[in-house]
């Protein structure tokens, strides 16, 4: 078994946490974005309360670490290892209590490149615990706004996790996977699941769109989120997500691997 020690230096070495490859201008620019309600950095949420930049800056650098000086404007930003395993902990402690209640799960990404590896070994553990991995909405098509205007996405799974691809295009997630950060793909397969009176999750797990959007609707949701994506652990101080766990989300996928160790082992779901 991972042990916290190996698992901390694992996470500085791979830059998972520690200092990332995630600049402060970029995290300070998704602060303000989200502060003024911006879509594009809300994620699906749809705060109870109006969050000034300030308070942001605050609630980031008690959840994940970085700096809450205003005044520190450039550079790497940084994320506490030490706050990573403890989302980490926390994560895994919601897995294994819906897979004690073997509750129907449904798993996506907006990072199909980097993370479908991580889910795919959840979805294959939560699977043999007893849980049903849904697929609701196989092969719906979505209209998701990019930055290259509104773009026409079909929903796929790969080993039980929901990912967005480029229409006419099949087989591994590097061909035609695309990255969102967008909630109509949760939204999507939700509607379709409530319209067949299928069933509905009883646990999300995913990241950007598919936790928040999820989280936003009343389900239990829990995922990863880098330290420019505030409204996850907006969320998560509002109560709509039950974990998320600070880290780097777009490093190698094989760094991921270690991290899926220490989860199974802490949910007794190895």
């Amino acid at each position: 078994m991972l042990g916290t020690g190996a698992l901390r230096a694992h996470l500085i070495e791979a830059r998972l946490a520690g200092t990332i490859a995630t600049t402060r201008e970029q995290s300070l620019r998704r602060y303000r974005l989200f502060a003024a309600r911006d879509p594009r950095a809300l994620l699906g949420l749809d705060p109870e309360r109006d969050w000034s930049f300030g308070e942001v800056l605050r609630l980031m650098g008690q959840e994940c670490g970085i700096s809450a000086d205003p005044a520190h404007t450039s550079g790497l930003d940084v994320i506490d290892p030490d706050r990573t395993i403890a989302g980490l902990d926390a994560f895994a402690d919601r897995l294994a209590a819906a897979a004690g209640r073997r509750v129907p799960v449904l798993l996506g990404t907006g990072h199909p490149h980097r993370l479908l590896e991580f889910y795919a070994a959840l979805a294959d553990a939560l699977s043999s615990a007893g849980c049903t991995v849904l697929t609701p909405a196989y092969g719906h098509r979505v209209d998701i706004a990019t930055r290259f205007g509104v773009r026409t996405r079909v929903l796929d799974y790969v080993r039980g996790v929901a990912l967005m691809r480029e229409p006419g295009v099949r087989g591994a997630p590097s061909e035609g996977g695309v990255h969102t950060h967008s909630p109509l793909p949760v939204r999507t397969a939700l509607g379709v699941a409530a319209a067949s009176a299928g069933p509905l999750p009883g646990l999300v797990i995913g990241d950007h769109g598919w936790v928040c959007g999820a989280g936003q609707l009343g389900i239990e949701a829990i995922g990863l989120a880098d330290a420019d994506d505030p409204a996850p652990f907006v969320g998560r101080a509002e109560g709509r997500l039950s974990a998320v766990v600070p880290l780097d989300d777009a490093v190698r996928s094989t760094h991921y691997r270690p991290l899926i160790r220490y989860i199974l082992n802490r949910a007794h779901l190895s």
